[in-house]
């Protein structure tokens, strides 16, 4: 099948979009990134999304979905415009939607990503296939992370034990020891990935910048220890996965009180980055204790990785494990958690379990998402 996968972080600056081909052979899928584009939220859209993240009313949150879900079609049309394929030729598509709210551990597990199916399916005509995480919490699991699955199709090794650092608004990673069956997998949500430093330098700049672009500003401050130690206290840090986090706990809120922290200690912005940076890259770094074995490289994906500042606290938290991207193995590395779940989504049609409750803490495997048939389940390999 040719599957386009969509998604949106915890960053709500866009949309990524990236068209994957994708076949069974035997027991295995292999795997093609065939376009990627993303399509960025305009300043007052991400405002909306980040303003409802912590408030906002039911009306409010419908509209948003029906704004959303024809942003997140737009978005298949262009990565679809920007190969060498036509609507005609698409099988099918994934969409993580925007997530507004996830919560594993109040008196209810719940979690809701908006950008309405329905409409990307009535829009494009094409089978979409969305609401991904509900099933896995619904048989116990934390619903995150997900994108563990398709890090194994694509980065498991025979010989090499690989670490798998995804930086996307929220730091998750994935453990890979060396031929590694799934019930051998480990990976959880570690901390913020560019959640903290985005949201940091928004209020700094009273909303002029939405981003450490390329760390500069980080690399230009020094890391304050105090600041740093009171980071580092965290309690998320010190749970045991199964673990997943967002918005709840690295968001505004915990922000604005970091920032009034750092106000005490009369730091100036580029410190205060420079200080978020190597928390971030200190919490990716204390997944080792979780871990079952080695790591003989570690991989880094997403967004984050066009942040040379993090890049190089990441290099210097696990040196000497040598650290790359995933652009040594073919795939951009902002295209990895949209093709993640382009694949989920094939598997999803073909009605083939594809959490892993090793990594979720689900209790049994189960097929995740929702299925809106386009105008036409054109294809044969369709099981539903």
């Amino acid at each position: 099948m040719k599957v386009v996968g969509l998604m949106s972080g915890t960053s709500a600056d866009g949309i990524d979009a990236a068209l994957v081909d994708i076949r069974k052979r035997g027991s295995r899928i292999a795997t093609k990134l065939l376009a990627f584009t993303s399509s960025p939220y305009t300043k007052k859209l991400q405002s909306q999304v980040l303003d409802l993240c912590s408030s906002g009313t039911g009306p409010e949150v419908c509209d948003l979905n029906v704004v959303l879900g024809e942003r997140f079609a737009a978005a298949a049309f262009k990565v679809i415009a920007s190969s060498s394929y036509a609507v005609k030729d698409i099988d099918l598509i994934g969409s993580h939607g925007q997530t507004l709210y996830h919560q594993t551990r109040g008196r209810f597990r719940s979690t809701l990503q908006i950008g309405e199916p329905s409409i990307i399916a009535e829009r494009t005509g094409i089978t979409t296939v969305a609401d991904f995480r509900p099933r896995d919490m619904a048989a116990g699991g934390e619903g995150a992370p997900l994108t563990p699955y398709a890090h194994q199709l694509l980065f498991q090794h025979k010989t090499k034990s690989r670490l798998i650092v995804n930086l996307g608004g929220i730091c998750n990673v994935t453990y890979l020891p060396s031929n590694a069956t799934q019930g051998d997998i480990i990976a959880c949500d570690v901390g913020p990935g560019n959640m903290m430093i985005d949201r940091a330098i928004a209020h700094l700049t009273h909303g002029k910048a939405a981003q450490d672009t390329g760390g500069a500003s980080a690399a230009k401050g020094q890391t304050n220890r105090d600041m740093l130690a009171v980071l580092m206290q965290h309690p998320f840090l010190k749970r045991r996965p199964p673990k997943s986090t967002g918005g709840e706990e690295f968001g505004n809120e915990y922000v604005q009180r970091m920032l009034r922290h750092a106000g005490r200690l009369k730091l100036n912005k580029n410190d205060i980055l420079a200080t978020l940076t190597t928390f971030t890259a200190l919490s990716a770094k204390k997944c080792e204790r979780f871990l079952n074995g080695p790591i003989d490289e570690l991989i880094l994906a997403g967004g984050g990785t066009r942040n040379r500042a993090l890049v190089r606290a990441l290099q210097d938290a696990f040196q000497p494990i040598p650290v790359t991207t995933t652009e040594s193995y073919g795939w951009n590395s902002k295209a990895i958690e949209a093709a993640a779940f382009a694949i989920l989504a094939f598997q999803t049609v073909r009605g083939t379990p594809n959490n892993l409750p090793s990594v979720t803490g689900a209790q049994h495997p189960v097929v995740l998402g929702k299925i809106v048939p386009g105008q036409a389940m054109r294809h044969s390999s369709f099981r539903v």
